[in-house]
């Protein structure tokens, strides 16, 4: 994997690997708040991984799946450079589900597929809830060991 970061102007940087790219910038009054922050990308890049495993494994188990996000958030350390303390995940999906198949895909993400997860887990907690049709229905830790 290898990209490239350009600066733009100001906080302003673009990425790319050469045929896809995205922009980061940082809040105002240092940059424009014209995109995502780095970490903001980060803890976007963990929701995004395992939101793909989720997805896939979802779709292997023949799931109905009508509606599926992931809200996300990260807690910050105090000082600098200011880290991730922890971060808590929230899956929510919709639709006729088997609620063991939901549980099985966030866990077999959040154990064994999630490379995002297991290299943030390595450094902070990760901690997520399982909801179902707005049913809480489990919750848990990242562990890859």
């Amino acid at each position: 994997m290898k990209l490239k970061t350009i600066w733009k102007d100001k906080m302003l940087f673009e990425t790319t690997d050469g045929s896809l790219s995205t922009t980061m910038d940082a809040k105002a009054p240092i940059g424009g708040g014209t995109a995502l922050s780095p970490k903001q990308l980060c803890l976007s890049a963990i929701a995004g991984c395992t939101a793909m495993d989720v997805a896939a494994l979802m779709r292997k188990y023949k799931q109905d799946v009508k509606e599926f996000f992931i809200e996300s958030e990260a807690e910050l350390t105090s000082g600098y450079p200011a880290v991730f303390k922890s971060v808590d995940l929230q899956f929510y999906l919709n639709g006729e589900i088997d609620k063991e198949k939901a549980i099985e895909a966030v866990l077999l993400s959040q154990t064994k597929y999630c490379g995002v997860s297991a290299m943030m887990a390595k450094h902070c907690p990760i901690y997520y809830k399982i909801y179902i049709n707005s049913e809480l229905v489990n919750e848990g830790q990242a562990n890859f060991s």
